[in-house]
């Protein structure tokens, strides 16, 4: 995509160390931006899988004392992110290292957004409301497919109105990203698929956004290549290091992409539906993705198709738009992921509530078409039908 002479872009990131091992640096890094008291947030199921004493070791080496702050659920709640704000003053952090999947890098962003602005996390909801930086932040992710450890949004919920929010502002882009896909091997086939997913959306949905521009598109289209040929070793071989390392390369670019281009309707969609229903995000993604794209390809340009389709390995027929939409629909299916929107409790009279929501997320902002809660409705029904 061309930028029109005049125009200017701006691209976001933290410094990124990625690799074999990056994890090990994060007390060195710690010391160098100058951290003295880190809050380290994370979660049991990290804890259980033994990443957390290391960084745990790591600080301590290099004279960063810590506080580990563990309550944090799959799709956090705001509540949480206060209860980690409250720690974060009451032991004197100065810091934070995030360490774990999506939820707790996105609880970590709203408690440093807390730490230094005040008031309650759902305060600052929507874009560029965030007015003072964060404390420093250091990410660690442990799944590939969030891209939270360099984006500038955090997806909180608000258990009061069943609803995900957004926070978006370059204030919440973590200082430093240690990407390792040795983390990665712990996760089981259907964390890795649905994370997949994830970044798969991202990668798609940053190509197609009206804000989207050459650097974006090419991290987008990178990240889809990755993905399609390593997502499914990973799968059926955790252990496969090679296909982890790729899948971890593939989030970040991906990552990169939406931060920089925002996103559309399949995550506005997502938001919702995880918020009503309180299912899984990546999830959410797969079954939304293919039904989504059937509209929003219907009006995308050819030359844009084809180099979807080129990404993704799919061969395109005299309609293109349904071939890729066609096998966006299929592919989840064939790493596993058989659920169904009906099963997590979609039904014909949940969709409205949904839609509504939906509309309203930040988003829908940046969707190539006009997104309107009629258009989500048929849109919704169709993929439950």
């Amino acid at each position: 995509m061309s930028i029109a002479r005049g125009e200017l872009r701006k691209f976001v990131s933290p410094e990124i160390l990625y690799g074999h091992g990056a994890r090990h640096l994060a007390g060195p890094y710690a010391r160098r931006i100058g951290m003295a008291r880190a809050l380290v947030v994370t979660d049991p199921g990290v804890e259980a899988a033994g990443w957390v004493t290391p960084l745990l070791t790591s600080l301590a080496g290099n004279g960063v004392e810590a506080v580990v702050f563990d309550d944090v659920q799959p799709n956090p709640v705001a509540e949480q992110v206060m209860r980690g704000a409250a720690l974060f003053a009451e032991s004197r952090c100065d810091s934070i290292v995030a360490l774990g999947g999506g939820s707790p890098l996105d609880c970590a962003e709203g408690i440093g957004v807390v730490a230094t602005n005040g008031g309650h996390v759902l305060d600052y909801e929507g874009v560029d409301m965030v007015e003072a930086p964060m404390p420093p932040l250091v990410c660690i992710p442990t799944t590939a497919g969030t891209g939270a450890d360099v984006s500038q949004f955090a997806i909180i919920t608000d258990p009061v109105r069943r609803a995900k929010i957004a926070l978006v502002s370059k204030s919440l882009v973590p200082d430093l990203a240690l990407v390792d896909p040795e983390p990665l091997t712990t996760m089981d086939p259907a964390l890795t698929a649905a994370t997949g997913m994830d970044a798969l959306a991202h990668s798609i949905e940053a190509y197609l956004s009206n804000a989207s521009w050459a650097l974006t598109d090419e991290l987008a289209l990178a990240a889809m290549r990755l993905i399609v040929e390593n997502l499914p070793r990973c799968v059926a071989s955790g252990e496969d290091l090679e296909a982890r390392a790729q899948m971890a390369l593939a989030s970040l670019d991906a990552g990169l992409a939406f931060s920089n281009a925002s996103l559309g309707a399949v995550h506005a969609l997502a938001h919702a539906l995880g918020g009503l229903l309180n299912a899984p995000h990546g999830e959410c993604n797969a079954l939304l993705l293919g039904p989504v794209m059937r509209r929003t390809l219907r009006d995308t340009p050819r030359a844009r198709i084809d180099s979807i389709a080129e990404a993704l390995g799919v061969d395109v027929g005299a309609r293109p738009a349904e071939d890729v939409a066609a096998w966006l629909t299929e592919f989840p299916a064939a790493i596993g992921m058989t659920t169904t929107l009906a099963q997590y409790g979609l039904t014909p009279d949940t969709v409205d509530d949904l839609a509504a929501n939906a509309e309203a997320d930040a988003c829908a902002a940046t969707n190539p078409w006009d997104v309107t809660s009629d258009e989500l409705v048929r849109i919704l029904r169709d993929a439950i039908a």
